[in-house]
Parts: C-alpha cells; sequence; structure tokens
C-alpha cells in the first residue's frame, strides 16, 4: 500500500491498553517468519554439513555463508533507508510511514552490519592470523556501522514526529553514499579484503548454493524483521501523540480551575 500524503500525522488513535495487546504480524508476516526460519535451517545443513571445504580456506569458507549475506543485506537496508527518507522529503509522497520504514530499515541494517563485522574478524583470524586490520575495506565499513549508530541516535533526540523524520531523512542521505563506497574500495584499492567470490567465479557446486541460500534466507529474515518494527514503530508514534493530548487537556483543566 502506498503511503498517503499528510501533513502533520498519519497516526489513528490507539487505546493504550490495546496497543500492549495488539500484534504486530499477519498472515504474510507469519509465512515470511516461517519462510526465512526454513531458509536458515537449510543453511545450516548445507553450510556447515553438506558443502565441501575450500581448497584455500579450508573451512573457513563456511563463515562466508553468513558474513557475505549479512553484509549484502546491510546495504540493501542502508539503501531502503536512503529511498524512504527521500520519499518523505519529497512533497508529494511525504508520510511519516516512509519515516518509520527508513528508522526500521536502519536498525536491521545495524544489527546486520555487526554480524558481519563479527563473521569478518573470525574470517579474517582464520585467514590473515588477526582478527582486525585497518585496511580500506574494513575501515569504510566501520566507519558505515558507525554512521547508522550515530543515525539511530539523532532519531532519538526530541522534537516533534516530523522534526524527527526530516533531520533524520537529512543525514540519511548523505550517509547513504557511503555505501558504493565501501562496496567498490577493494576494487579502487586493492586491500587486503579478498575480491569477490562469485564474481570471478571462485565459488561453486554446493558451496555456492550454501552462498544462495544464506542470501535467500536473510532477505525474507530482513522483510520479516522490518514489518514488524515499522509497525511498533507506528504504534510507539500514535501512543506518544495520545499521551501530548492527554497532558494538554490536563493543563488545560488545571488552568480553568484557577
Amino acid at each position: 500500500m502506498t503511503p498517503t500524503d499528510t501533513p502533520t500525522s498519519d497516526t489513528s488513535p490507539i487505546d493504550p491498553a490495546a496497543a500492549v495487546r495488539r500484534p504486530t504480524g499477519t498472515a504474510f508476516t507469519r509465512a515470511l517468519g516461517v519462510a526465512s526460519l526454513v531458509g536458515i535451517v537449510w543453511l545450516v545443513l548445507f553450510g556447515l554439513f553438506l558443502s565441501p571445504n575450500d581448497a584455500s580456506q579450508k573451512a573457513g569458507v563456511r563463515i562466508l555463508y553468513i558474513h557475505v549475506p549479512s553484509a549484502w543485506l546491510a546495504y540493501l537496508a542502508f539503501i531502503v533507508t536512503g529511498v524512504s527518507s527521500a520519499a518523505y522529503l519529497f512533497k508529494r509522497t511525504r508520510s511519516l510511514t516512509w519515516d518509520r520504514i527508513a528508522g526500521a530499515s536502519a536498525e536491521v541494517g545495524v544489527l546486520f552490519m555487526g554480524v558481519a563485522l563479527i563473521t569478518g574478524s573470525l574470517w579474517g583470524r582464520i585467514s590473515w592470523g588477526i582478527f582486525w586490520t585497518w585496511d580500506s575495506r574494513l575501515t569504510t565499513t566501520a566507519f558505515l556501522f558507525v554512521t547508522y549508530i550515530g543515525y539511530l541516535a539523532v532519531r532519538g533526540l526530541g522534537g516533534s514526529h516530523q522534526q524527527r523524520a526530516r533531520r533524520s531523512a537529512i543525514i540519511a542521505l548523505l550517509a547513504v553514499l557511503e555505501v558504493p563506497l565501501v562496496h567498490f574500495s577493494v576494487k579502487w584499492w586493492r586491500p587486503l579484503h579478498q575480491q569477490e567470490s562469485v564474481a570471478e567465479g571462485k565459488l561453486s557446486g554446493l558451496m555456492l548454493f550454501s552462498l544462495f541460500v544464506g542470501i535467500v534466507s536473510f532477505t525474507l529474515l530482513y522483510v520479516w524483521l522490518v514489518l514488524h518494527r515499522q509497525r511498533v514503530l507506528a504504534m510507539e508514534d500514535s501512543l506518544d501523540d495520545q499521551g501530548l493530548d492527554q497532558a494538554l487537556a490536563e493543563r488545560r483543566a488545571e488552568g480553568a480551575q484557577v
């Protein structure tokens, strides 16, 4: 459903007690959750047990079945944040729904990027003998991770929903420019980080299939998480609006009694 244009807020009144009990899931999201769970089970089965060791990386190649999908989904999440932020700033599509999608996608993206950094460090320990080195790919990835943590911190600052959405959208449009910088760093600066194994045909058979399963299952998980999180954010916004309205009503009542 395309978000509708609204100048102020697109949240409808929600009873606080009912909001606590209201589920954020639907038949579609439940199907997504089941599909992602099945995919992860397949990933464990093929990635850990059925796929062979790599000729040079040995068993260390299995880390890539988690590392690569996590990194790609982090890229996707941050791009979605940027596109949703642009949609909010564009007058014809301005809606807080876009802002909530941007925030939810950024949160999930930070989660995936954290997994990518951890698994990348483990892979580096096996391949290079160290957990971390300040080469261009690792440095730009860490900077991207910190940038989006800062973006989430800015979203938590005070102000109205519209003020939050506007300042967050501007930051998101600047931050998303880092994504191509991180991705192409291995081509521009030839760092210690290895080149893309899939693009160069280094993976095949069950190894390639395991990576494919990881990408598909993590993508389904990403969509499932974003859908749930943006619905939670919508409830939080509505409850905040009701709390403000109640506080103003109580203040007016106090003024009338003076």
